[in-house]
């Protein structure tokens, strides 16, 4: 018998907010700022429990950098959300990280009961995963937290350093195939997320996004400004924080508290019949 299923044989069915929630989650236990957390070194999964589960078992889906400025995350886990990722950062919001989504996403649901629609958080190239899965589930998200988030590769890691010896040169090879493309298929490539925002836009996803307005390595005129104009034409709600002539690549707020109320005001509003 698997460990995995062996952890979902001896697992206890817990009470938590109201929702029956199967624990133990398989993987190590560990600590995340005070939160028992999961990790699962074999799927690259985690899941961080909060202390008292929200009604619905709402959860936050990050992507990309986890425990980088964490802030966010701490925040949401006291108001009840579990904090959950799964490593798909050498894929690039590839379809095959599409698909390794999906079944994580239907193991929570299905196995753990948590919310059939999180919230999504990309950090950095964790944009490409989210936005990427998030056409393809329009249905299934409550809300898009993108943190000076990567939406077209030509961006990143392709773009001018893409030629250059170093790590985004790799980065951009490794992105090529992830998706089975050439440099040339893949500088024409139509469905990076700038170029597919209309199902998230039918579907009503709020969209939140962190940016250094001074970010050389994830250009805002190149990924958010973009999308922002372009959802926005579509009717979509899309909320950009700017942090003016902050460079670097920088991440998240000191102060979490917009990012927590704009996720708040979503969840409630998906609750709402």
């Amino acid at each position: 018998m698997s460990r995995h299923l062996i952890a979902a044989c001896l697992g206890l069915l817990l009470v938590a907010g109201g929702t029956a929630l199967a624990e133990p989650f398989p993987g190590t236990p560990g600590d995340f700022h005070g939160f028992k957390m999961y990790t699962d070194a074999e799927s690259g999964r985690r899941v961080v429990v909060p202390k008292q589960a929200a009604e619905g078992t709402p959860w936050v889906w990050r992507a990309r950098f986890w425990g980088h400025e964490p802030q966010f995350d701490i925040a949401m886990l006291e108001r009840g959300f579990h904090i959950v990722s799964c490593d798909v950062a050498g894929l690039f919001g590839s379809p095959r990280a599409v698909a390794i989504g999906d079944v994580f996403y239907a193991d929570l649901v299905e196995q753990h009961h948590f919310s059939s629609k999180p919230v999504l958080e990309g950090m950095s190239r964790g944009g490409l995963f989210i936005y990427n899965w998030a056409a393809a589930n329009p249905e299934k998200v409550t809300a898009i937290y993108g943190d000076a988030p990567v939406l077209d590769f030509k961006s990143w890691p392709g773009g001018p350093r893409a030629a250059e010896e170093g790590a985004q040169a790799a980065a951009w090879q490794e992105c090529l195939k992830a998706y089975g493309l050439s440099e040339e298929e893949a500088l024409s490539y139509p469905r990076n997320p700038v170029d597919n925002l209309e199902p998230l836009a039918k579907a009503g996803i709020p969209i939140v996004h962190v940016v250094g307005d001074a970010d050389e390595v994830v250009p805002v005129a190149d990924n958010t400004a973009v999308a922002e104009a372009r959802y926005r034409k579509l009717g979509g709600t899309f909320i950009v924080i700017h942090k003016p002539g902050v460079g670097h690549h920088p991440h998240s707020l000191e102060d979490p508290s917009p990012l927590v109320e704009f996720v708040m005001a979503a969840w409630e509003r998906a609750q709402s019949p």
